[in-house]
């Protein structure tokens, strides 16, 4: 039974390569991906019924369709680590939908894309990049901006110079 356990130390070259993997957000990245993949290939779930949440983030990939989930491992806070759904609504602007303030925005925000990906309105790419799907953006362009204006203005707005 002692065989199964992990060891107490990264002497392994396997195991320091899943620990990087995990500190990259590997596996909650790669479960996306699948479930983006599934969807694709059976044309998603049209009954998935869209969190305002999934809906904002359709809203502001609009124009470009470019999302990417990924994570901060530099901040200081555990907030403010976590996985988090950016979008790039500008070449040279993104929205980012993490609070470090408010956890449960984050969280919200990462089930509404999985929403998105679950639906086949978003196919992912290499990493941690995804775009919305054809569908997608005919969806997208559904969304008025009253709907999600609450849910945007607490985004963090990153330009060129950030």
């Amino acid at each position: 039974m002692a065989e199964n356990l992990l060891p107490s130390s990264a002497n392994e070259a396997r195991w320091a390569e899943t620990w990087q993997e995990l500190g990259q957000g590997a596996p909650t990245l790669a479960g996306l991906a699948r479930v983006c993949s599934l969807a694709m290939a059976t044309g998603g779930d049209k009954n998935t019924s869209l969190s305002p949440e999934a809906r904002a983030i359709l809203f502001a990939a609009r124009k470009r369709g470019c999302i990417e989930v990924k994570g901060a491992n530099r901040a200081f806070d555990a907030p403010g680590r976590m996985l988090a759904v950016y979008v790039e609504t500008e070449p040279d602007r993104t929205l980012v939908f993490r609070s470090r303030e408010n956890p449960a925005y984050t969280i919200r925000f990462l089930a509404g894309f999985r929403e998105l990906c679950a639906a086949g309105l978003v196919m992912h790419h290499i990493y941690q990049e995804f775009s919305l799907t054809r569908e997608g953006l005919e969806q997208a362009s559904t969304v008025s901006d009253s709907e999600v204006a609450g849910l945007l203005g607490q985004a963090t707005e990153l330009g060129t110079t950030e």
